[in-house]
């Protein structure tokens, strides 16, 4: 069974605030969101809420391992809750669409030639290419493929 946000928080030791709670709620519904997002949809449940503040939660809690951040090229940095497995991720250079993508075999997926000595424990790879909603030319058939990857990334 998931633990709650609340218990989450808990076990890392981080106190338990409202602005931390509706920012976990976000991301657990609209993974891959940028701080913009996240603020505009905590702001309408947490009037007195800040840009400062949404953007000093996310930093603490990427730091405690809670969120990870995307850093996909040209874009704003994006945040989701799924962390330690080691995924990477898919975006479509047209409509931005991201996606997660598991691994094809064990972490990390891909090894250096030389690791100079590292101990590699993560990898991070975006994929970027055209997904199917924006492959198709009929704007209709867009519109519904759209809406069906969107249904698969909150499944």
């Amino acid at each position: 069974m998931r633990e709650s946000n609340a218990e989450l928080l808990k076990a890392h030791n981080l106190s338990i605030t409202p602005v931390r709670l509706a920012l976990l709620k976000v991301l657990s519904k609209h993974p891959h969101a940028d701080a913009e997002q996240i603020f505009r949809i905590v702001k309408k449940d947490i009037a007195t809420t800040s840009k400062q503040a949404i953007y000093n939660t996310l930093n603490t809690l990427v730091e405690h391992g809670l969120l990870r951040e995307i850093k996909p090229k040209g874009r704003a940095s994006l945040y989701e809750t799924r962390v330690g497995d080691n995924h990477h991720h898919l975006v479509c250079r047209k409509c931005q669409l991201v996606m997660d993508t598991d691994c094809f075999d064990s972490a990390p997926c891909l090894t250096p030639m030389d690791s100079h000595g590292f101990a590699i424990d993560e990898a991070e790879v975006i994929f970027w290419g055209t997904c199917p909603a924006c492959q198709s030319t009929n704007p209709k058939e867009t519109e519904k493929k759209h809406d069906q990857c969107k249904e698969k990334t909150h499944e």
